[in-house]
């Protein structure tokens, strides 16, 4: 760990989460080392400019942090992959950012030493530095072994986000949430500005912006636990 407790992270996946989760630590303090490669080099060099672009491998050396923001069918292969190279290192903090997944598909990272966390920040990301507003908006859910949890909860508080404890095994139910509620969501409002756009509506995006909204927020109050019940916890 770097000076006053910073550390120096650096990032295998250069998608849309990646580089807005790699922004947010550094507006915290950290110090960023790298980034992998990605099919979009001028959307990541508008939110980390000047990042070096460096394999996986090196990602791993120069790190204290290494933040794994993949596609859900890649990451275990990926870390488990790494594992065989000999690539992680003792004491080194292992996060992944995938909703599904909890701390057991970091197993062969943690066998070889090092700190296995997930933090899932509960946006719908863009890979724009307009997620970083909306990560201070957002909550995350956060596992990780119980002696580093606060670690874990420290890094999703730096990100932005209001962290909320998820158990290992409660990750595939989440993750799940998660998925239903975008992608439901997204097919919805596509099929009804389709329909809009046949019924003659020129722009059914603006046409739909107020009701969609409003209707998402009354569903979220009713959702909402009454009076006195407290805040939810996901464990």
């Amino acid at each position: 760990m770097t000076r006053e407790g910073r550390l120096g992270v650096g990032v295998i996946g250069a998608g849309r989460v990646g580089p807005v989760v790699a922004a947010a630590l550094a507006g915290a303090g950290h110090a960023l080392t790298g980034i992998t490669p990605g099919s979009d080099d001028d959307r990541v060099d508008a939110i980390l400019p000047d990042l070096p672009r460096v394999s996986a491998e090196e990602v791993i050396r120069r790190s204290e942090l290494v933040v794994i923001a993949v596609p859900h069918d890649e990451l275990p292969g990926l870390v488990a992959g790494l594992a065989e190279l000999g690539a992680w290192q003792v004491g080194q903090i292992v996060m992944h950012t995938d909703a599904a997944h909890g701390i057991q598909v970091l197993t062969p990272a943690a066998s070889r030493g090092a700190i296995p966390i997930a933090i899932h920040p509960a946006i719908a990301f863009t890979g724009t530095s307009t997620d970083l507003r909306a990560l201070k908006d957002a909550y995350a859910a956060v596992t990780a072994p119980a002696a580093v949890l606060p670690i874990a909860q420290a890094l999703a508080v730096e990100m932005g986000c209001e962290p909320i404890v998820v158990a290992d095994a409660d990750r595939a139910a989440y993750g799940e949430a998660i998925s239903t509620a975008t992608a439901f969501s997204a097919s919805i409002v596509q099929q009804s500005a389709d329909l809009l756009r046949s019924a003659g509506v020129d722009d059914p995006s603006r046409y739909l912006s107020a009701l969609v909204h409003t209707t998402i927020d009354r569903a979220l109050s009713a959702s909402a636990p009454s009076l006195g019940d407290g805040p939810p916890v996901l464990s």
